[in-house]
This record gives C-alpha cells, structure tokens and sequence, in this order.
C-alpha cells in the first residue's frame, strides 16, 4: 500500500497544486450531483422525470392514466431481472439523456431507443403476462399465440400510458405539482442579463 501512495505522491514542488487542483474536481463533482439532482435518480419517485422540462408530457399523461396506480416510470422503462442490470441500465441511460440535454440534443418528439424499447416490452409481458394468451382459441386451435412475443406490445395498445404525446406543445397546459430544480445561480442570470443589456 506505501508503494502505491509513494507513486502517486507528488513531488514536493507539485503538493500544494495537486490539492488545489483535487479539491477543484471534487467541489465540482459534488456541485454537479447537486445541481442534477442526482440522489432523486436513484428512486422510483416519477417526480424525478420531470426534472427534465422535455419529460413534462410524458409525466403528465402518466399521471392521468389508468398505469398511475399501479406503475411508476422505473416499473416500466427499467429492467427488474436483477438489481446489477436495473442499476447499470439507469447509469447508462441516465448518461445518455444527461448529454442529450446538456447539449440540446433531445429530438422534439420523445421516442425511445432500441434498448429501452426492449426492457419495456419486457415489463408489459412480465406485468401482463396472464392477459397476452387467448386461452379460449388456444384450446381449439393448436400452438395459437394471439399475442406473439415478436411484436411489440405498442404495436396494438400504442395510447398506453401516455395517451397520443407528440411533443412539447401537444400537452401545452399540462401541469406539474413539482417544482422544477433551479440549475443557474442567481448571479449567472444577473451576469448574463447585465450583459445583454449592455449591447
């Protein structure tokens, strides 16, 4: 172990700047996970989707449809086969919509990719799974599967949880009983509206 901390150690010229420059990523690490939000990710509150604006739809077609009580965001668009891939598949996609809005990458109409896509399919068939045979015609017509597991359940039931969200302005007076994160510190606003009031 000395041999370890002897090799990372800095000369003693470089000391003082490495801790200066270790206590800058820390502070801003920590300030980061602070301003993302980022404890709320590890529940299953749905208030924690709508901390994304762009979300706002979906959450608030959620909330009034017949899924409201009996499944929340993660019963559906997260893995429940194990706890490592629920968590994995969190932190994965958790990234990528994080770098889809930082960058303002987000498409106007929310659809999702090939892996969420699956672990939903997975969900409905798992929550549903007494309900996707007709034993009636399978009782009279050999190796009859109405509800084949090749198709996705969308396919037929496309209005289900979230009515017909299209994007942002098909739900325009959609309210949110969750106060939005304030991300930008007062004195970034001032500083940016001072200078626009400058030019």
């Amino acid at each position: 172990m000395k041999k370890l901390y002897d090799f990372f150690k800095p000369d003693k010229g470089w000391q003082i700047p490495a801790i200066i420059v270790l206590g800058a990523m820390i502070g801003l690490g920590v300030y980061t996970a602070k301003i993302s939000n980022f404890t709320s990710y590890l529940g299953d509150d749905p208030k924690t989707c709508v901390n994304c604006h762009v979300m706002t739809p979906e959450y608030n077609t959620w909330a009034k449809s017949s899924h409201k009580n009996v499944a929340t965001c993660n019963d559906c668009h997260v893995p429940h086969d194990n706890i490592f891939r629920k968590y994995y598949f969190k932190a994965k996609d958790g990234l990528r919509h994080a770098t889809m809005f930082t960058f303002r990458m987000e498409p106007q109409n929310i659809v999702m990719h090939e892996a969420g896509q699956e672990v939903v399919h997975e969900n409905c068939v798992r929550c549903h799974s007494n309900q996707v045979r007709d034993y009636k015609l399978e009782a009279s017509v050999a190796n009859l599967e109405v509800h084949r597991t090749d198709r996705q359940c969308w396919e037929c039931h496309r209005e289900v949880p979230h009515g017909r969200v299209k994007s942002l302005s098909s739900v325009p007076y959609g309210k949110v009983n969750h106060e939005p994160v304030k991300v930008v510190p007062d004195w970034i606003k001032e500083k940016i509206n001072t200078q626009y009031s400058e030019k």
